[in-house]
C-alpha cells in the first residue's frame, strides 16, 4: 500500500507561508493539509479562502483542505474556488451531511468526511457512495502539537472494512510521527496529516523520509 503525506501548514511559519508551502513540497509531500478553523465549531481560528488563494500558486500538489467549521455548506463553493481539490466536512458540523457531498461533487471537487474521537464510524454508513475520502481525527480538533488517542485504532480498522475496494482513501489526522505511524498504517489509513512532526525541525525532506522509513 502506498501511503502518503499530508503536512499540515497550521504548524507552519504564517509570515513564511508560501515559502513553506513550496518547502514541503520540494520535500516530497503528497498532499498539503490545510485546517480551517472558524472559532465556533472549533476554539481557535485560522485560513480563510482569500489566504488559501494566496498560496495556491506556490504549489501544483492538491489541496486538502479540512473545514472545522459549523456550518459548513454555505462555504463550499468559495473554497472551491480559493483552490481547494478536496474539501472535509464534519459529520458533527453538518446537519445535512449527504446535501453537502452532494455539493462539493458538483463543484468538481473530491468529498471527504471526517469524524471527531468520539464519533462512531456508523455515522457515515449510508453515504459511503459519496466519499473519495475519510478522515479520522486522532486528537481533538483545534490544536496542532496534540497526542494520539490509542482508541481511534480500532475506530481506523473498522472503517477500512467499511471501505473494502471502494475507491476511498483513509486519512488520519493528530499525533501522527514516527513514532505512532506505523500503528496507524498497520491499523488501514494510508493518508497521514504530519504537522508539527514535519515542521519542527529544518530539513523538511529529511522529516518527510523518516516518517516513510519509520513504516
Amino acid at each position: 500500500m502506498t501511503v502518503k503525506i499530508a503536512p499540515s501548514i497550521l504548524s507552519a511559519d504564517f509570515a513564511r507561508l508560501g515559502e513553506e508551502v513550496k518547502a514541503i513540497d520540494d520535500a516530497g509531500c503528497d498532499y498539503i493539509h490545510i485546517d480551517v478553523m472558524d472559532g465556533h465549531f472549533v476554539p481557535n481560528l485560522t485560513f480563510g479562502p482569500p489566504i488559501i488563494s494566496c498560496i495556491r500558486s506556490w504549489t501544483d500538489k492538491p489541496f486538502d483542505v479540512h473545514l472545522m467549521i459549523d456550518p459548513a455548506q454555505a462555504y463550499l463553493e468559495e473554497y472551491a474556488n480559493a483552490g481547494a481539490d478536496i474539501i472535509t466536512v464534519h459529520a458533527e458540523a453538518d446537519k445535512h451531511l449527504d446535501r453537502s457531498l452532494q455539493v462539493i461533487k458538483g463543484l468538481g471537487k473530491k468529498a471527504g468526511v471526517s469524524l471527531n474521537p468520539a464519533t462512531p464510524e456508523s455515522v457515515i454508513e449510508y453515504v459511503m457512495d459519496k466519499l473519495d475520502l475519510i478522515l479520522v481525527m486522532s486528537v481533538n480538533p483545534g490544536f496542532g502539537g496534540q497526542s494520539f488517542i490509542d482508541s481511534q485504532l480500532d475506530k481506523i480498522s473498522r472503517i477500512r472494512k467499511m471501505i473494502g475496494d471502494r475507491p476511498i482513501e483513509l486519512e488520519v489526522d493528530g499525533g501522527v510521527n514516527a513514532g505512532t505511524i506505523k500503528s496507524v498504517v498497520d491499523a488501514g489509513a494510508d493518508v497521514l496529516v504530519a504537522g508539527s512532526a514535519v515542521f519542527k525541525g529544518d530539513d523538511y525532506a529529511a522529516t518527510i523520509g523518516a516518517l516513510h522509513d519509520a513504516l
